[in-house]
């Protein structure tokens, strides 16, 4: 292949990106009388341990972040790229953590939308809309479009997706030295058969999420 061909596929490629992003846009566009849009989504609804956190970022108009996607559909490494890359773009961006007791407390869902509310507030500037991957707010006077699989229809959910995998991840991954064996290095405290079984061997640790594991221990 000559260096002219590869330069033309390297542009085709570039474009065939710049198209996914603008449909990705599509939300982001439905609100373009808005200044501030806000993307927000949650990480850890499922997992057996550690705390359930939410993304909020609010990206400038026609901001291009090459590559950005819901964060599952990415590789640890891309996340991680892309972690950075929001965090330099953003107009203002923030996470928020609720932690396994509160969980408990007060049931996982409820525990969603109290990690959200606590990251809209976190933020320096108040959004004029929220973009909210597939749930409507409780106790939010800011107006919102709930989006079903919102992470991969609009670039500002996916930004506030990948803030808060990426900083639960490095936080689980903080865990498993402090509570090794049970495997949250590479599970994430989900409950896969490996951390099932440790549960069963050593018990729960403090950042297990009790009303989660009763079937377990």
């Amino acid at each position: 292949m000559t260096k002219e061909e590869k330069e033309a596929k390297r542009l085709e490629k570039l474009q065939r990106e710049r198209d996914r992003l603008y449909a990705m846009a599509e939300y982001e566009r439905k609100h373009a009388d808005c200044e501030y849009i806000c993307g927000i989504d949650e990480v850890g609804r499922g997992p057996f341990a550690g705390p359930v956190m939410a993304g909020a970022v609010i990206l400038p108009k026609d901001c291009e972040i090459l590559y950005l996607n819901d964060s599952k559909k990415l590789s640890a490494k891309r996340r991680e790229e892309l972690y950075e890359e929001i965090r330099e773009k953003a107009v203002s961006w923030a996470v928020a953590r609720v932690e396994p007791e509160r969980i408990d407390e007060i049931n996982i869902l409820q525990a969603t939308y109290e990690a959200m509310r606590e990251a809209v507030s976190k933020l320096s500037i108040r959004p004029d809309i929220l973009l909210v991957d597939a749930v409507h707010i409780p106790e939010v006077d800011i107006p919102q479009d709930s989006i079903v699989k919102g992470d991969a229809k609009s670039v500002s959910i996916a930004a506030a997706s990948v803030l808060a995998k990426v900083t639960r991840d490095n936080i689980m991954t903080e865990y498993a030295k402090e509570y090794p064996g049970y495997g949250f290095e590479k599970n994430m405290g989900y409950g896969t058969a490996e951390h099932r079984n440790a549960l069963a061997v050593m018990g729960p640790t403090p950042i297990h999420r009790r009303s989660f594991i009763h079937n377990y221990v």
